[in-house]
């Protein structure tokens, strides 16, 4: 079973204690695309200017990865810049440039509608409701199989009406601890996701940054930690990289039972824990499935009682 994801290609530039890059490879479905492209086939929807080298896409073309339904359009794309502190987990915003990105209403080809899972990248709810819509063959009650979306502080204070109807109508949503204690306005991580689920979605997925991340459903708890990295150079995409992981599996395996959302939480992880170890997608580029073997192979001997 195919993916299709709808986010952003764009250019970062990121500060960290380990180095800078500027102007690298970044987006949340560059980052998605080249995690889950080890699992399944991947459609990409996303809008880049003219100032945008297609040819660094070339290793996801090589992975299974349609990029056709990229735009590109007169203008610049898409940039953000940021520097992180010392502990890797926070980070500060310097700049962000919208560009074309800016009124971008994403439009689905037939081809996009045969796909049974979804991933809705931290967009405008808007469009993200929009692109669900699409989604359906038919009517909508004819929608994917398994729809995950994610999220962020920008749109839970700016657009929270809107926010809740999109995620009325998916099954999961991919959020931060802190986001999602916003989300619901409440200070136990506990309540706020078992209050997520009133919302809509069947399965919460907490990101915790290098403390792991937690999964809730209406029926089990899971929690894992994150894969132990001794370098760190730059965590800019890994939760990205995570929902590659996380809805690769779900989509290879075609399950979406508690026992595969909880394998698709370590695949997600140790896909995440190579995003890390370099800038931009580096080290997803050069990654082997072999190296992905192994790495779930030793972390799940290190959470196996």
């Amino acid at each position: 079973m195919g993916i299709l994801v709808v986010g952003t290609v764009a250019f970062d530039s990121v500060k960290t204690p380990e180095g800078e890059a500027s102007d690298a490879i970044g987006g949340s479905a560059t980052y998605f695309s080249a995690a889950a492209s080890f699992y399944a086939p991947v459609d990409v929807i996303a809008v880049v200017g003219n100032d945008f080298p297609m040819a660094s896409l070339d290793f996801l073309r090589e992975r299974q990865v349609d990029v056709s339904g990229l735009e590109v359009k007169e203008g610049k794309t898409f940039r953000w810049a940021g520097e992180y502190a010392a502990n890797m987990n926070d980070r500060r915003t310097i700049d962000t440039q919208l560009n074309v990105f800016s009124g971008f209403k994403p439009v689905l080809a037939d081809r996009h509608r045969a796909h049974d899972h979804v991933f809705l990248a931290n967009l405008d709810p808007d469009v993200q409701r929009d692109v669900l819509t699409q989604a359906c063959r038919t009517d909508q009650s004819d929608r994917p199989g398994v729809v995950a979306c994610d999220t962020m502080d920008f749109w839970i204070e700016g657009q929270r009406t809107s926010l809740l109807s999109t995620l009325s109508g998916v099954d999961v949503l991919i959020i931060n601890d802190s986001e999602a204690l916003q989300l619901v306005e409440d200070h136990n991580l506990v309540r706020a996701a078992e209050r997520i689920l009133e919302l809509g979605p069947r399965a919460v997925v907490v990101k915790r940054g290098a403390h792991g991340a937690t999964l809730c459903t209406r029926d089990a708890w899971f929690g894992i930690p994150s894969f132990p990295v001794a370098d760190v150079v730059d965590p800019t995409g890994a939760g990205d990289t995570f929902a590659g992981g996380f809805m690769g599996y779900l989509a290879r395996s075609g399950e979406m039972g508690v026992g595969a959302l909880k394998r698709a939480m370590v695949h997600g992880s140790v896909m995440a824990s190579f995003n890390v170890e370099d800038f931009s997608v580096r080290r997803l580029e050069s990654l082997t499935q072999d190296e992905i073997t192994d790495r779930h192979d030793r972390f799940m001997e290190m959470i196996t009682p």
